[in-house]
C-alpha cells in the first residue's frame, strides 16, 4: 500500500478532480482543485494532488515564477543540471522565471502541493522513466 493515503482526500484543500486539463503534460494522474483564477489576480493558486509514480514534464515558466508550498506526502523536485531534491509537508520551493524543472510524487506515496503561478508554461519533455526510477 503506498504511502500518505490521507492525501487522496486533500490535507488542507480538497483534492479536486482528475487534472484532464493538463493530463498531456504528466506520467501518471494527477488531481487539480483550482484556489484561485481571477483575472484581476496576476496569480494563480491551486492545489495539486499526484497519485504515487506521478509526475509533471520538464517545463519553465515564461514571464513569472512557481511557488511550491508542499502539504502533505513524499515528493521531488528537480532543475535542470542539479540533483533531485526530496519533498515533504512544511517544505517550500520557488522557481524562477526561465528555469527548467520537474515536480511530482516518490513512487510508492501520494504528494500533494499547493501551487502559487505567474506566467506561461512552456511544456517539454517528460521525465525519463529511467532518471525516474533510479531516484
Amino acid at each position: 500500500m503506498a504511502k500518505h493515503q490521507e492525501v487522496k482526500a486533500g490535507v488542507i484543500f480538497p483534492a479536486g478532480e482528475k487534472n484532464e486539463a493538463f493530463a498531456q503534460y504528466f506520467t501518471g494522474q494527477s488531481y487539480l482543485k483550482t484556489l484561485v483564477a481571477d483575472p484581476k489576480v496576476n496569480v494563480g493558486v491551486g492545489n495539486v494532488t499526484f497519485e504515487p509514480g506521478c509526475r509533471n514534464n520538464w517545463h519553465i515558466h515564461r514571464g513569472g515564477f512557481q511557488v511550491l508550498l508542499v502539504t502533505g506526502g513524499e515528493g521531488w523536485y528537480q532543475e535542470e543540471g542539479k540533483p533531485a531534491q526530496s519533498l515533504k509537508a512544511g517544505d517550500v520551493i520557488v522557481t524562477h522565471d526561465g528555469v527548467k524543472h520537474w515536480h511530482g510524487a516518490t513512487q510508492d506515496s501520494w504528494f500533494e502541493h499547493i501551487a502559487v503561478t505567474a506566467g506561461t508554461p512552456e511544456w517539454l519533455e517528460p521525465v525519463a522513466n529511467e532518471d525516474y526510477d533510479n531516484l
